[in-house]
């Protein structure tokens, strides 16, 4: 078999699968790369309140890393900002989100922040957010909702939290995301916000979010089976240098049989007094006949 492995075409077929091997093993090596789940903080680095401006930019993408913690924010509420978000559920009960745009105090560039005042059942009691008065705000920051399409019930009226809808409303540069807000003080560290009694909104309590699995199992899985492509090149050619071994042995014992059994049948038909020449004719087709009856 080395023999045959050795051939000009065998070895031109190895460098080959080895070329696909290697490509397959860079597949399976990014693949497994991907396969890290992207890490998200742990509960105490997510529930121990840190600066909005500290913690994150408005420019940037917001990544697990930034999403689900608690932030606190420093600014005043935009004055004619609040719209509502429909079909919320509190305790089971469906409602509206009360959003306002907040302007952030040390945002790089002025920029906003949508914040959840509270949840109520009845659009008509909901007031508008204290605009031009110095607040302090806790609450957790959440990654933006897509837009929805579709018509609105009402100018004001929005089926998803998006920023990026809502800064063509408010005509301000915005973060990507936004905050639930857990609590409202002035400056005189009085509640203002949903969980002050004369506040007409219930207070929306969003918990961290369950931790997730840090490896990404189908991304793990098309490593592993990359890995197995690159095997199975080798094993392809190795598969196919074989059958042509085998299949060379098999020519060279069909060579050694007919040989054997030309002369055979050459001095049997001399012995019966033909020529030379009548002997080869004859003893090339008795033997042409006796090997197709073998293989049958």
């Amino acid at each position: 078999m080395l023999k045959t492995a050795l051939q000009p075409k065998w070895i031109a077929m190895l460098a080959l699968a080895l070329i696909l091997a290697t490509v397959f093993v860079v597949a399976s090596a990014w693949q497994f790369g991907q396969s890290r789940a992207e890490e998200t903080p742990s509960r105490e680095v997510t529930e121990e309140p840190a600066p909005l401006t500290e913690v994150y930019a408005p420019q940037r993408a917001m990544t697990a890393l930034d999403a689900d913690r608690i932030v606190t924010l420093s600014g005043e509420f935009v004055e004619d900002s609040q719209v509502l978000i429909s079909e919320r559920l509190q305790d089971g009960e469906p409602g509206w989100w009360a959003v306002a745009a907040f302007a952030v105090d040390g945002a790089p560039d002025g920029e906003v922040i949508p914040v959840v005042r509270g949840w109520t059942d009845d659009v008509d009691a909901v007031d508008a957010p204290p605009a031009g008065q110095q607040l302090e705000l806790r609450g957790r920051l959440l990654p933006p909702e897509a837009p929805v399409a579709g018509e609105r019930e009402a100018a004001h009226v929005f089926a998803s939290l998006s920023p990026a809808e809502l800064i063509n409303v408010w005509d301000l540069p915005s973060y990507s995301g936004f905050v639930v807000a857990f609590d409202v003080v002035d400056e005189s560290g009085h509640e203002i916000g949903a969980e002050a009694e004369t506040v007409p909104l219930e207070p929306v309590w969003v918990g961290p979010q369950p931790e997730g699995s840090s490896v990404n199992w189908l991304n793990l899985f098309y490593a592993v089976e990359w890995v197995v492509f690159a095997g199975f090149a080798f094993f392809l050619w190795w598969r196919l240098v074989k059958d042509a071994h085998e299949k060379s042995q098999e020519a060279a014992v069909l060579d050694t049989e007919w040989e054997q059994q030309w002369k055979q049948e050459y001095l049997a038909a001399v012995a019966a007094g033909q020529s030379p020449r009548e002997a080869e004719e004859t003893a090339t087709a008795e033997a042409a006949r006796k090997l197709d009856e073998k293989d049958t």
